[in-house]
């Protein structure tokens, strides 16, 4: 079949949600013959019977339950959209689509999209996590409007994309209670040897602080890579070993994940960038994403206001 006429399709909608022609006649300003003309029309397209008569009532077939399924999908995606398009523009939702590096923290990766649900405008956000170079061909090919991510573009991409830094957070050392304080003392030499809990991602930060426990003549014990950061601070609230996070979250990951701070690396920082296409969208929720972080931002001096 070539061709599909929705309008009869529609009216075989109707049909079947009212449970009679005369009643979808009327809904639809018709006659009840020309219905039942179109009707017919669809029925010999389709090859087959959509309606059984049973007691002077219309039923559906199992073929008519089936394109009734489709039918229904469709129609209903048409009501929605015909209400979205009733409304003045400035109220229609709008549809943010954001790639984020699986090596951000869960918890950054939440306050990064924390300003587009605020919008007075409602918002469907969409997240996709992933790794920074997949999410920004898709970013490329418009699949994504904008990419939160740990690093900044390539070279060669630069005319492409524009990358905006967002914060800047220096890291933090957690552990257990019981963990915490053996490892408090002395610190940062009392890491030698202590089980330590690692992202198996290409984090920037996960490099710096490598190379931190190098010069500090620290000799690591990774007992465990994990893909996944929220993952990660799980088996630390169970006392596999010690892990990093982002020092402006300290407070929400000893809370939510019950453990305390070791110590804090200034030197080894997690740097936050948005990345979107060199040609401005206009999309709100996308300018809402771009404005520089203070509160994420640790290397800004804040003062009280």
């Amino acid at each position: 079949m070539d061709h599909l006429n929705l309008r009869h399709l529609q009216y075989f909608w109707m049909i079947a949600r009212t449970g009679s022609i005369v009643r979808a006649a009327e809904s639809l300003d018709l006659s009840p013959q020309t219905l039942s003309g179109q009707l017919a029309t669809l029925e010999a397209t389709l090859g087959s019977p959509l309606f059984r008569r049973a007691n002077r009532a219309l039923q559906l077939t199992e073929f008519g339950k089936t394109v009734f399924a489709y039918a229904d999908d469709i129609f209903q995606s048409v009501q929605s959209l015909t209400d979205i398009l009733q409304q003045p523009a400035e109220d229609r939702p709008l549809t943010l689509t954001v790639g984020i590096a699986a090596s951000i923290h869960k918890l950054i990766a939440y306050h990064l999209t924390e300003p587009a649900l605020a919008l007075p405008r409602p918002v469907h956000l969409v997240c996709q996590t992933g790794e920074t170079g997949q999410l920004l061909k898709q970013l490329g090919q418009r699949e994504l409007d904008i990419l939160l991510t740990d690093r900044q573009p390539d070279f060669k991409d630069a005319g492409q994309f524009r990358a905006t830094q967002l914060a800047s957070s220096s890291i933090s050392l957690f552990a257990t209670p019981e963990l915490a304080e053996k490892l408090k003392q002395g610190f940062p030499q009392s890491l030698d040897r202590q089980p330590f809990l690692t992202t198996s991602l290409n984090a920037p930060y996960i490099n710096d602080l490598m190379n931190w426990f190098a010069t500090k003549r620290i000799r690591i014990n990774v007992v465990a890579e994990v893909d996944d950061s929220a993952l990660i601070k799980v088996f630390g609230r169970q006392g596999l070993g010690y892990f990093a996070a982002p020092t402006v979250i300290s407070d929400e990951v000893c809370r939510q994940y019950e453990v305390e701070c070791i110590g804090s690396i200034e030197e080894v920082r997690e740097t936050l960038y948005a990345v979107t296409r060199a040609r401005s969208s206009g999309n709100a929720a996308v300018a809402a994403l771009l404005k520089v972080r203070p509160e994420l931002d640790d290397s800004i001096e804040k003062t009280d206001l």
